[in-house]
């Protein structure tokens, strides 16, 4: 049976983001390591998710007889980014940070995978996360330094939500000061050192 790698790759730029470079590297260390690999990859920059919006909400309310084709397909696009959470092994994110926090596609994919029920439940003791847990890598870069300080609110804001669903294997990469004088081959070296490290562990 073949290892399931979803790779999530949320920079504007595509290909030549810096944080895809990253993860493309991670990956095939990874897909090395373990045997029969596949890979399932959703491309922000040319499959753009959805906002959640209030018509999506209305097609989740629906009972099912009663759906229109519209708010099947909407209630159809979420099941299947569930599901491809769900049947991986592996789960490698880059996630640029934007103005101090996750691309606002990101934190739409975040929110499609957020239904009660579902990946989560209430409980008397609080929330219970329901996704099977995996190991989750996430490559976060930035234009300046912000690790280990109040302006780095996206790391919190990912193992909150990760943790949130039942996804407690995360391990964080960084590449820091990419936007600043001379720094940016240093800090991709230093990734790369990071991503050996983490994949070490798998």
């Amino acid at each position: 049976m073949a290892n399931k790698i979803l790779r999530i790759n949320s920079s504007l730029f595509g290909n030549n983001g810096a944080s895809t470079q990253i993860i493309d590297n991670l990956v095939e260390q990874l897909s090395a390591k373990l045997t029969h690999v596949e890979v399932i990859t959703r491309d922000f920059s040319t499959q753009a998710i959805p906002h959640v919006d209030g018509e999506w909400i209305g097609a989740l309310m629906t009972p099912e007889q009663d759906k229109s084709d519209e708010q099947i397909a909407k209630t159809q696009f979420s099941d299947k980014l569930i599901a491809e959470v769900k049947e991986a092994d592996y789960l490698v994110i880059a996630a640029p940070m934007y103005n101090f926090n996750v691309p606002s596609m990101l934190k739409a994919w975040f929110d499609h995978l957020a239904r009660a029920g579902v990946t989560f439940k209430y409980t008397e003791n609080g929330p219970v996360g329901l996704m099977a847990d995996k190991p989750v890598f996430v490559v976060t870069t930035r234009g300046g330094m912000h690790k280990d300080t109040s302006r780095d609110t996206e790391v919190q804001f990912i193992r909150t939500f990760l943790n949130f669903i039942g996804l407690t294997q995360i391990e964080f990469i960084y590449a820091e000061g990419l936007n600043m004088q001379d720094n940016k081959e240093k800090a991709l070296v230093e990734a790369e050192q990071q991503v050996k490290q983490a994949v070490a562990t798998v």
